[in-house]
């Protein structure tokens, strides 16, 4: 199905609210969404205005109470406790035991599949959709023609739409970061085309990113969407209103129209970027480097200068969104401390190899850190080109742990510097230091389609799927993914320290809800109030 395309309108035509940001379902509504809200702070400041709506959360919370009756006894039981849950869900208490924890959020999400029966399978990160695939550039066509069969429509049609039409925009832009928002995002399209036909619609985000990214881009969707916008959203933004924004301004997220008791969390978690990109960049399979994303940091007089202003959401936890804090700016928060506990990535730096620095950094109020080790083989990470040294990330995992310091860690088994033998040394060094990991999350390597590794492999797609953005390869070591797969469920996870690392993350949530279960967060959380 074609769609008319209206034309881009001079900027001389805005008028209040003309511009509609949508952050769509599905990801994890734990917190509102950062790349929105600067896409709102820097229209602001170029003296456009705009209205953020967090479908995310809003359908979501639409679908758990639509609810109504169950067959099944575990729907009938989640549908009794639900007014429960979600009051639990954001509330302190219910994070002090965790099997009641992880009881609510169970119930939760089993109410949540049953709103999306038989259409689609949902989940509070994942979205599927019978035969529809969110990498094949024809099915995203198709949600949008056919958006009455997403199980958002009925939200879409008795809330999004009014509230979209009351505000009678000229521009609606969509935020895709995730593919579990693509098929939703798609049908979502496909209804404010029918619906609202002179508005200019805009799709923009990292997914977006990362499709304009591949070489020979041909835009699949010109019948359905005005403009696609790749890179650093809000320069794009701006500029496709014929103003010259200046490139090297760092828009901190506007949160001032947030309602902060609709996300699934028992205190605020406020979402902050001090960068754009990653300052190592060197890693062999990074897509940041395939995708010729530069590091671009924000001064660090201005991340603290935001933090302080944005102090007056009054958060109970700052989420750090930086693909890797640097050292620097990890020196600046040990010594200045920041008005509420953290949490965010770092690399294995040498900084964390001393103890005071470690100390200082949780009286700064971090409260836990997530960390990308991937191996646990020296050869295996000199080949990826982490810059890590075994030796090094044992003394700064009990350096963390001395310091009080959660660690959420991070590992990549199946690469193609990887066999057997050294996916059990990284078996053998997550079992050394079980006592230091809180948290672990083992995962299978998909090769990015244009990194340099990719280059030097025979590949061939998982799937039929022009959009996706990973292939399968022939492994030169003869390590196949189904052996990869094997090891991890037979081997791996079968050993009892890491089955309780693994059990311990939250479900669903994940690191969004560990940072509350740190050993020493209550404790920094009261100092901070």
């Amino acid at each position: 199905m074609d769609f008319a395309r209206p034309q881009l309108f001079p900027i001389q035509n805005m008028s209040s609210h003309d511009v509609v940001l949508i952050h769509p379902p599905v990801v994890k509504p734990a917190e509102p969404p950062a790349g929105v809200a600067q896409l709102k702070s820097a229209l602001h400041a170029h003296h456009l205005s705009c209205a953020v709506i967090d479908a995310n959360v809003e359908g979501q919370l639409y679908l758990l109470r639509a609810v109504q009756r169950a067959e099944r006894p575990r729907v009938r039981m989640a549908l009794r406790n639900r007014d429960k849950n979600l009051t639990a869900i954001r509330s302190l208490r219910a994070y002090q035991s965790f099997d009641d924890y992880k009881r609510c959020v169970l119930e939760l999400r089993t109410l949540l599949a049953e709103a999306g029966r038989p259409e689609a399978a949902i989940g509070f990160t994942d979205f599927k959709q019978e035969e529809m695939l969110p990498v094949r550039s024809r099915d995203l066509r198709r949600a949008a023609a056919e958006p009455e069969r997403n199980p958002f429509y009925a939200y879409f049609q008795a809330e999004l739409l009014p509230r979209i039409d009351a505000l009678s925009p000229r521009v609606i832009g969509l935020s895709l970061i995730y593919l579990s928002q693509a098929l939703t995002a798609f049908a979502l399209i496909g209804l404010l085309r029918r619906a609202l036909p002179n508005a200019t619609l805009m799709l923009g985000g990292g997914l977006v990113t990362s499709w304009m990214s591949q070489p020979g881009w041909s835009n699949p969707f010109a019948s359905l969407i005005d403009e696609m916008i790749p890179g650093r959203g809000e320069v794009k933004l701006v500029e496709s209103f014929g103003l010259s924004p200046d490139k090297a301004i760092h828009f901190a997220p506007d949160y001032d129209d947030v309602d902060w008791q609709s996300y699934f969390s028992p205190l605020r978690i406020l979402p902050y970027s001090t960068s754009y990109g990653c300052y190592w960049r060197k890693c062999t399979f990074c897509p940041e480097c395939a995708e010729g994303n530069r590091f671009d940091p924000a001064p660090h007089v201005q991340v603290f200068a935001d933090l302080r202003a944005l102090n007056a959401h009054r958060p109970g936890l700052i989420h750090f969104l930086d693909n890797a804090l640097s050292p620097a700016l990890l020196r600046k928060i040990a010594t200045h401390g920041l008005p509420a506990p953290w949490y965010g990535y770092a690399r294995f730096t040498e900084i964390f190899l001393q103890r005071d620095f470690c100390r200082a950094l949780r009286e700064s109020g971090c409260v836990m850190l997530q960390l990308g080790l991937e191996s646990g083989s020296e050869e295996v990470l000199a080949k990826m080109r982490k810059g890590i040294a075994l030796d090094r990330a044992s003394l700064i995992l009990r350096n963390l742990k001395r310091a009080g310091i959660a660690v959420y860690l991070y590992l990549l088994f199946g690469t193609p510097w990887e066999t057997l033998p050294q996916a059990r040394q990284t078996l053998q060094f997550v079992l050394d230091h079980a006592d230091n990991i809180d948290y672990l999350n083992p995962a299978l390597f998909n090769m990015p389609r244009f990194s340099q590794a990719s280059q030097e492999h025979t590949t061939r797609s998982f799937y039929e799927g022009d959009l996706s953005l990973y292939h399968d390869f022939d492994h030169p070591l003869g390590w196949r993914r189904i052996d990869v797969r094997r090891f991890l469920q037979q081997e791996f996870l079968l050993q009892p320290e890491i089955r309780k690392i693994i059990l311990s993350s939250p479900p669903s949530f994940t690191s969004s809800h560990a940072p509350f279960f740190a050993p020493h967060f209550e404790k920094i959380c009261c100092h901070s109030l």
